[in-house]
């Protein structure tokens, strides 16, 4: 009746106590997936193909490999594909609020990125942000 109740309250999800950490995450995931609009953990745009539950990136069907804070700011932009995140924004993601990243780190990070997957994928906005279209 308490799961029904929470529910019936506006709650998007109900997970009862005692729970494991991995089901959470795993529900929080899935949340945020159908907030942005995608109810697969897959992301693709074109040839660009993002599985985020098994941490894989496929470009044209081939693999791409990333380091960690690579594929973090790819899958971030690709979350938001369509639309410009400023430098602050893909930063406090990527880096967290923990760590204070260098002044020019997060270009060096995109210029990796661009050259792994190609630099059609992410657009500068200069003084805006990042932009993920694809090619043209």
């Amino acid at each position: 009746m308490e799961r029904v109740e929470g529910i019936d309250a506006g709650a998007d999800d109900y997970l009862p106590k005692p729970f494991h950490v991995e089901e959470l995450v795993a529900r929080i995931g899935a949340i945020l997936r159908r907030s942005a609009g995608h109810a697969t953990p897959v992301l693709e745009l074109g040839a660009l193909r993002i599985d985020t539950r098994r941490l894989t990136v496929h470009l044209e069907g081939r693999s791409v490999t990333l380091s960690p804070l690579e594929y973090r700011a790819l899958r971030y932009l690709m979350h938001h594909h369509g639309r410009v995140v400023s430098q602050g924004e893909l930063a406090e993601h990527v880096y967290g609020n923990e760590q204070e990243p260098e002044s020019n780190a997060l270009e060096v990070l995109v210029g990796r990125l661009r050259r792994k997957i190609g630099s059609e994928w992410i657009v500068t906005r200069r003084g805006y942000g990042y932009l993920v279209e694809g090619p043209r």
